[in-house]
């Protein structure tokens, strides 16, 4: 019986034991609390990797630096600096050298190589960065680098387009990357920089189209690589500034060829609330009083809901320069400026103007521009504004691109003829168009629309823009009849009635050319 306990109890202590060993094992060791930063690669591409900061017991901080692709027989200096990689700084904590052959360091500390302490703590919120040089003989050249604490980039980042400006083929792009402490790191890459060349760059106020005093000085983009990093925290009066402010800002980037040509422009882009959306609407410009001169108009919506107007016309002399306006109504009605764009320059053949006020202080969205009722003139010079080089309506008065013709048909053998177009705008108005053959230069031809039809004359319904005998050509804006009722290009096409034209103001019962219109048309 005795030898019966004794035995159960051995096999039940025996079992507690392997249930104790099982738990045990089957514990998560306790980790250190630790952050681990990337390492980038700078010279070599084939190198890059972590360096990782733990917290000890006995309150120190143990760096271990972690390399892929280096070589054996090669040890690596490294170090911990002030400030961000992009500003530089001095060396405050000297790390153990990497070894080549792991690819590994540890190094374990508790103050700065000036004997300030230091703790784990003070480290995650540290100004600064590391530095893995080639070799002890060459500090100047960086084989890994990586910011650390506050200065640590965050996942979140905003790219703006650099287009070509004056030498074709450098674009690239600017991007701005937000900082654990708010602050923005700003990396500029550009394709196709000479080698070599070093490109001034900064930050300026306003839109590239207006222009503006620097507020930001870049470091300059390295012509061998493309490549520049600014440390974006204060701007150059003294300000500071944040990424979230940034991505705010009223400012473009401009980025020059060199140091002594700081006039030729290599790249430039708007960026915050200046930046441009894929927004966009076309207005085409017809040539008018020069012959093969024509293009179109281009609004681009920004951010800021304003917009950037591109005039590009095609055929310009060189060495022109060709002033432009948004005008108030119909380019068939003419009115007033609204809007003064930026000159077209003949070499290009193109301008650009920020639109966000009036000439008359009125502010002035992207969207109410597309709804404006106005039209486009660009014109031969200063010194020759009467004659115009290209025209085009906008906003409510574009055309939709639906039309209708009706022929004019010649009267008593007078030899004119021609036809009569009604083209859709998008508000619902006409614009009529008539084209007349046989008009004698210097000749002035009224012109209505009248009730009933060429057999059964009546009273006149509209009138229209008397016909140039120079050219045979008149355009009259249709959206009411001369008693004020609503009068558009449905109406038109709908309407019972015909057009005459007649010899002139002094003889208009000669009728020259004649043709029914709407309902009355065949």
């Amino acid at each position: 019986m005795k030898t019966k306990i004794l035995t159960t109890l051995v096999l039940a202590f025996l079992c507690l034991t392997s249930c104790s060993d099982d738990d045990d094992a089957g514990m998560a060791p306790i980790m250190p609390e630790s952050k681990t930063y990337p390492l980038m690669s700078v010279s070599d591409p084939s190198i890059m990797g972590t360096v990782t900061f733990e917290k000890t017991n006995n309150n120190m901080t143990r760096v271990k630096v972690s390399l892929e692709g280096t070589q054996a027989g090669v040890m690596h200096p490294a170090h911990i600096h002030m400030n961000t990689a992009a500003e530089g700084g001095d060396i405050v904590v000297s790390l153990e050298p990497i070894d080549g052959s792991t690819g590994m360091s540890t190094t374990t500390f508790s103050q700065l190589n000036n004997g300030m302490a230091i703790t784990y703590e003070d480290l995650l919120n540290f100004d600064g960065y590391v530095n893995v040089h080639k070799s002890a003989d060459d500090l100047a050249t960086l084989v890994a680098q990586g910011d650390i604490g506050q200065n640590e980039l965050t996942m979140t980042s905003k790219t703006y387009a650099l287009g070509s400006v004056d030498v074709p083929g450098i674009m690239g792009e600017a991007k701005f990357t937000k900082r654990v402490n708010g602050t923005a790191l700003i990396e500029v890459m550009l394709e196709n920089t000479p080698a070599n060349g070093m490109h001034p760059g900064h930050i300026h106020m306003n839109t590239a189209a207006e222009g503006g005093a620097i507020a930001l000085s870049l470091t300059p983009v390295n012509g061998a690589t493309g490549m520049s990093k600014t440390q974006a925290g204060m701007l150059d009066n003294g300000d500071m500034i944040t990424y979230d402010e940034l991505l705010n800002f009223d400012g473009y980037i401009n980025i020059h060829k060199s140091a002594d040509d700081l006039a030729t422009l290599v790249a430039q882009g708007d960026i915050g609330q200046n930046e441009l959306t894929m927004t966009s609407k076309t207005y085409a410009l017809g040539s008018v009083d020069v012959p093969g001169i024509m293009g179109e108009a281009k609004f681009t919506k920004r951010v800021n809901g304003t917009a950037l107007i591109e005039i590009m016309l095609e055929n310009t002399p060189a060495n022109g320069m060709h002033p432009g306006h948004i005008h108030m109504n119909t380019a068939a009605d003419g009115g007033a400026i609204a809007l003064s764009l930026t000159p077209v320059n003949g070499n290009t053949g193109m301008s650009k103007t920020q639109a966000g006020m009036l000439d008359n202080g009125d502010m002035i969205t992207y969207d109410e521009l597309l709804n404006f009722d106005g039209y486009i003139n660009i014109h031969k010079s200063a010194d020759d504004l009467a004659t115009l080089v290209a025209q085009g309506d906008i906003g409510q008065n574009e055309l939709t691109g639906e039309m209708m013709s009706y022929n004019l048909n010649a009267v008593s053998g007078s030899g004119v003829m021609g036809d009569a177009t009604f083209y859709e705008r998008m508000n619902g108005e006409a614009l009529l168009v008539i084209e007349l053959m046989g008009t004698m230069a210097g000749d002035m031809h009224p012109a209505h629309i009248h009730m009933g039809d060429v057999n059964n004359p009546g009273g006149i319904a509209v009138s229209l823009t008397q016909v140039m005998g120079d050219t045979g050509i008149s355009k009259t804006n249709i959206a009411m009849k001369d008693d004020n009722a609503v009068f558009g290009y449905d109406d038109a096409l709908a309407f019972g009635g015909y057009i005459n034209i007649h010899k002139s103001m002094a003889d208009l019962a000669t009728i020259v050319a004649q043709g029914d219109i709407g309902s009355n048309s065949n």
